[in-house]
C-alpha cells in the first residue's frame, strides 16, 4: 500500500474518532443536564461519562455553558432552515410568523427542562465558540423576521416606513417572551396553545404596524 492511501486511510480514522467522542460528549452533556440540573452537572462528571479525558473534552467546548450550547446547536441550526424554508411571499405577516416559529416551538417543547436551562443561560453570554454559533442562530431568526416585515410592507399590509429592521427585532423579542411564559407554566402546554397564545400577542403588535403613521 502507497502512503498516500495508508495517510488518508489514517486520516479517516481520526475524524472518524473525532466524531465518535463528539456524539459521548454531546450524548452525555444532554443526560446530565437533564437529570442533574445545569447547576449540578460538572465537566468532570459529563467527561467520565462519555469515557473521555477533561481536557479532550474541553477541545470541543469552552467550558460548562458551551457544553450546553453544544447539546442543542446542530438541531436548533436544523430548526432555524425550516423556519426559513417556511417563509412566503403570498401570506400574510401572522402567517409567515406563525409558520416560521411552529419549528421552533416544536423544538423547545420536545425536551422542555433542557430548553428552560439552554435559554436561561444565553442571556447575555456569548464567549465560548458553541455560545456564539448559538447567538449566530438567533441572528438568524432575528433576520427572517425583518424579512417578513419587508415582505409585509411591500404587500402593502402594514406602514412601517424604513423602521423594518426595527419591527422584526420587536417582533421576534415577542417570541421570546411568549416561549418563556410557555416552557415556564406549571403542566406542560401542547405547541398548539402555545401558538395561539403567541398569535395573541403578535396580532398586537401587527395591528399597531398596520396603522399608517408619520415616521
Amino acid at each position: 500500500m502507497s502512503g498516500k492511501p495508508v495517510a488518508a486511510a489514517r486520516a479517516g480514522r481520526r475524524e472518524l474518532n473525532k466524531q465518535d467522542k463528539l456524539r459521548r460528549i454531546t450524548d452525555a452533556a444532554r443526560k446530565l443536564f437533564i437529570a442533574n440540573g445545569y447547576d449540578e452537572a460538572s465537566t468532570r462528571e459529563i467527561a467520565v461519562k462519555a469515557g473521555v479525558a477533561l481536557g479532550t473534552l474541553f477541545l470541543y467546548a469552552a467550558n460548562k455553558r458551551d457544553l450546553l450550547f453544544l447539546v442543542v446547536n446542530d438541531e436548533l441550526e436544523e430548526v432555524a432552515d425550516k423556519a426559513t424554508a417556511a417563509l412566503r411571499s403570498d401570506v400574510s405577516l401572522i402567517k409567515n410568523l406563525i409558520a416560521a416559529f411552529r419549528p421552533l416551538y416544536e423544538f423547545f417543547g420536545h425536551e422542555p427542562k433542557l430548553s428552560r436551562l439552554t435559554l436561561r443561560e444565553m442571556m447575555f453570554y456569548e464567549s465560548g465558540l458553541q455560545a456564539k454559533r448559538f447567538i449566530h442562530i438567533r441572528q438568524k431568526m432575528i433576520e427572517l423576521c425583518k424579512e417578513m416585515v419587508r415582505i409585509a410592507q411591500l404587500r402593502n399590509e402594514i406602514q412601517i416606513g424604513n423602521r423594518y429592521r426595527k419591527a422584526g427585532e420587536i417582533l421576534f423579542a415577542v417570541f421570546q417572551i411568549e416561549i418563556r411564559k410557555w416552557l415556564a407554566a406549571a403542566r406542560r402546554p401542547t405547541v398548539e396553545t402555545g401558538l395561539r397564545d403567541l398569535e395573541e400577542s403578535l396580532q398586537i403588535v401587527i395591528a399597531g404596524l398596520s396603522k399608517r403613521q408619520e415616521l
